[in-house]
Order: C-alpha cells, then structure tokens, then sequence
C-alpha cells in the first residue's frame, strides 16, 4: 500500500511538471534590464525625483548637473558619518570610492531643466539686506560674500561647489541649520559650519528667501572655476 501511494504521487508529480516548466505559448519574454550606470541609478531616483531632479516635496534636493566633485565629496560624507541621514547612510554603506565617483560623474552629466522660483513671503527691505550678505559678505563679522565660492551667478563652481539657485528653501534652511546644530559636517577645516554658525536665523531665513525666490540665469551651468582664491580655507573644496 505504502509502495503504491509513492508512486500515485510520483506520477501527479511527473503529471504536473510540464505545466510548471513550460511557459504558456503566449506568455511575453522575460524583461531584459539593462546593466547599466543610469539603470542602478534609478534607486537614487525615487527620493531625488525623476532623473535627480529633485523631489516635489523639497526636502530631498537636485542632483543632476551638479558638479562631480561635490556629489562625491557628498557621498563620502554621507558614508563616513559626516552627514547624518540614516537612509543615506545605509544605501551606500557597501560602495567603494571608485563606484561613488562614477554615480557622481553620472549625475553631473545630466542637463536638465530646473524647476521655476519660489514666491517670497518677505518684504523688500529684508530681501535687499539678504542679497547684499550673498553678494558682498559682512568684513566686520568675517562673513565671506556666497559669490565668492558659489560664483558671480550663484549657479555653482568646478569642480566642488554646488549652486545655491534652483534649490528650495526648504531644504537650504535644513542644511544652514544642520551645519548651525552640528549635525552635518565637511572635511576639516569646515568653513560652512562657521559661516552658518554666524549668521542669525532671521539673516538665513532672508537668505534662503532670496536664493529660492531667484530665476536661474540663461547658463545655469557651474563656473569653470574660482575667479580667485577662497576667501577662507575650505575642506570640502577639493573633491
């Protein structure tokens, strides 16, 4: 009895093995993903917004035409604790300095629309102030103008400064406030702590005012390079 329930199973066993097997004839073909940079870059793409554009919601910033060297200098950070966002962190915990360089170097070469300006809520007066600290910086309180690193137009500098336009000023307050509380961080000497450090809230909330609320200019692209050497001594300047 036992020998002919063994077989009874083999056999609807067997039976049942060429419909697991075979495909339907009309079944589609399997899906070929490609194995490329801009295909594992699609896992960036879901936080970062459609080709690195940057999120609807504002908080998760632009990366496509970024300078190289600054989204490396990111994603180290990001890695090695400088900057602290878990998600990050754990994304790229595995990857090695060569393959962060490549995603960077992907990103960078992405030249993309941006986004139009943000309406600002304050008055003239105050936006004035905030421009003449971007563009002339404060000598008594050893403020730098944000022109000099980030470039005349503001839109970045080769091959390790990011732009400072066509970002939110949602997310251009948090990063000013993580460098004020300390939870963000660059390659010693971190000069942008100390600038944000000195500057009051209300100055950053101006700045940033100012900053979202400015169209991009005809050449959005980042500056070939400084005009002249940084004002202080930066860290994270070379990627």
């Amino acid at each position: 009895m036992a020998g002919m329930l063994r077989h009874a199973c083999l056999l609807a066993a067997l039976l049942c093995l060429p419909a697991v097997a075979r495909p339907a004839p009309d079944a589609p073909a399997p899906r070929v993903v490609p194995d490329t940079l801009a295909q594992r870059a699609l896992a960036c793409t879901g936080c970062h917004g459609k080709e690195g554009r940057a999120a609807p919601d504002g908080y998760y910033p632009r990366l496509a035409g970024k300078p190289a060297g600054y989204l490396y200098n990111q994603l180290l950070n990001f890695r090695d604790g400088r900057r602290d966002y878990g998600l990050m962190s754990e994304l790229i915990a595995p990857l090695s300095d060569a393959y962060l360089k490549e995603l960077a170097g992907h990103f960078a070469s992405l030249d993309l629309p941006y986004p139009p300006p943000q309406r600002s809520t304050l008055a003239a007066a105050e936006l004035a102030r905030a421009e003449q600290l971007i563009r002339q910086g404060d000598t008594a309180r050893r403020l730098p103008a944000c022109t000099a690193c980030h470039g005349e137009r503001l839109t970045g500098t080769q091959p390790a400064v990011p732009g400072l336009l066509g970002l939110s000023r949602d997310y251009l307050n948090g990063q000013l406030g993580a460098w004020r509380s300390g939870q963000r961080h660059a390659q010693p000497p971190d000069c942008m702590a100390s600038i944000a450090k000195a500057l009051t809230a209300a100055e950053i909330n101006a700045m940033t005012q100012f900053l979202a609320g400015q169209a991009m200019p005809a050449d959005p692209h980042p500056a070939p390079a400084l005009t002249a050497p940084a004002p202080v001594r930066c860290g994270g300047l070379t990627p």
